[in-house]
């Protein structure tokens, strides 16, 4: 969506996809991590743009590295205070009673199939979209690509994140904040946006709503999405040039 505009770095985090590596996972690792490739590719300044758990990796990146970030773009979170109880009851809200029930079944299983594993994920991930239809459809589509899962590494980070929540720091993450900064959230994604909507204001930043879209809103919304991006890596490259 942006490549044309500037040089854009993506890559599959420790111990995911094409990064295998077994260990011990903490946050401090990963915000490490990016600091490593960052200064691999000779990158001193970046545009961060960070979707889900990326927007809190982002968030802790800039904590402790603010002079390494030049604008930072967070998508769909991060979600800080109890943002887990509206999610769960919108979640349950999207899934019958007999969804629900084989959801923790599988969830349950000490050890599941290869048709088990799609069955929990795609059961997961449906009511991420604003569509309950095409939810299906996209999360199945995931369940089979987004693999091999790190069941491990989701809960160690986890874990670190209830320790050491990110709420803890915003006052600090304010004082550190690029100039350049944004929100961007689907406003039927299952995770309220009211708690987007609470964060922005604690931190001043504008929040900018998908509308008709859920958690992953370029899926839903794709000509928005692609034109929002555009609209803030140009504004950030422009304001470099």
């Amino acid at each position: 969506m942006v490549a044309d505009l500037a040089p854009v770095y993506r890559y599959d985090q420790r111990g995911t996809g094409r990064s295998p590596w077994e260990g011990r996972h903490s946050l401090a690792r990963h915000v490490d991590d990016l600091v490593e490739l960052l200064d691999a590719w000779g990158v001193p300044e970046a545009v961060l743009i960070g979707h889900s758990y990326g927007t809190d990796l982002a968030s802790r990146f800039c904590l402790t590295h603010p002079d390494r970030v030049a604008a930072m773009l967070l998508m769909c979170g991060p979600f800080v205070g109890d943002w887990r109880t509206g999610y769960r009851a919108e979640r349950d809200r999207r899934m019958s009673a007999a969804q629900q029930e084989r959801l923790r079944e599988l969830e349950n299983l000490p050890r599941r199939t290869e048709e088990q594993e799609v069955e929990l994920l795609t059961l997961a991930w449906f009511t991420d979209h604003a569509g309950p239809e095409r939810g299906w459809h996209w999360a199945a589509q995931g369940a089979r690509r987004r693999r091999p899962i790190n069941w491990a590494m989701n809960g160690e980070l986890g874990s670190e994140g209830r320790v050491d929540p990110l709420e803890k720091h915003l006052a600090e993450l304010h004082a550190c904040l690029p100039a350049r900064t944004e929100l961007l959230g689907g406003a039927d994604d299952p995770r309220p946006v009211s708690a987007l909507a609470s964060l922005a204001l604690r931190l001043g930043l504008p929040l900018t709503r998908i509308e008709d879209a859920g958690h992953e809103p370029w899926l839903e919304q794709p000509d928005t999405v692609r034109a929002h991006l555009r609209r803030f890596v140009q504004g950030t490259v422009g304001a470099q040039a």
